[in-house]
């Protein structure tokens, strides 16, 4: 729900569902960072609704479920070609090359908004964002180095993939899910850590204890929603 319609059905005192991953958010249960909890009253009403369904790597709370994995991911094969694969679009080429670089054992596929043209430095290559080769990328690597988003490791963790993630300073959403993925144990690079080598070579150099199972249950989400709600 966008936050006109939003707002439009309270003042109208209509009847609405907020169904996402932000409205999992709504819970006291779901893991948040205590150094930004202003940015929770944003959250809070910047879209309200009078029910909430939400979505997030664990049921926190009886009204969230586990991620929403689209078809085309569910439907991809899965393997372990050894290569990572890097996703940080807040990040320029220029900044992960020369880290990625003094871990020569590793071959690395960076995808970055940052370049037009492919390129190859060493065990690194670069390309520019493309949906269908990066979902290759990923369905066949080791691990996935992203950003704080919520799809993106979800998916990963859905392929049983390693994951890393460097979730963007004053984010709050990306902060939350970092913090949320940091209980299950999974590696995080936080803004403070300005040294990012040390934290990424041991994450390569070592196993992904935590395994995550997302069932495909949209369908009876959605039905559920509207039994429920639905006059």
């Amino acid at each position: 729900m966008n936050r006109i319609t939003a707002w439009a059905c309270k003042r109208q005192r209509i009847e609405s569902v907020g169904l996402s991953h932000q409205a999992s958010f709504q819970s006291k249960k779901v893991p948040k960072p205590k150094s930004i909890d202003w940015a929770q009253l944003v959250m809070k009403y910047y879209a309200p609704a009078s029910h909430y369904v939400g979505f997030h790597f664990d049921r926190y709370d009886d009204f969230i479920y586990t991620p929403v994995i689209r078809a085309e991911i569910r439907n991809m094969i899965v393997s372990n070609l050894g290569h990572y694969t890097v996703y940080l679009p807040a990040i320029d080429d220029k900044f992960l090359v020369p880290i990625l670089k003094q871990i020569p054992h590793i071959k690395w596929e960076v995808f970055s908004k940052h370049t037009k043209v492919a390129y190859t430095d060493e065990n690194v290559a670069v390309q520019p964002v493309n949906n269908e080769l990066f979902n290759k990328s990923l369905a066949s690597c080791e691990g996935l180095f992203t950003g704080g988003g919520f799809e993106g490791p979800a998916e990963a963790l859905h392929m049983g993939k390693k994951l890393l993630v460097a979730p963007m300073k004053f984010q709050y959403e990306q902060q939350c899910n970092a913090f949320a993925l940091k209980q299950f144990g999974l590696p995080v690079i936080w803004g403070s850590n300005r040294n990012w080598l040390p934290i990424i070579k041991n994450w390569v150099s070592n196993p992904q204890e935590h395994q995550f199972h997302f069932p495909d249950e949209t369908a009876a989400v959605i039905d559920k929603v509207v039994r429920q709600f639905a006059r």
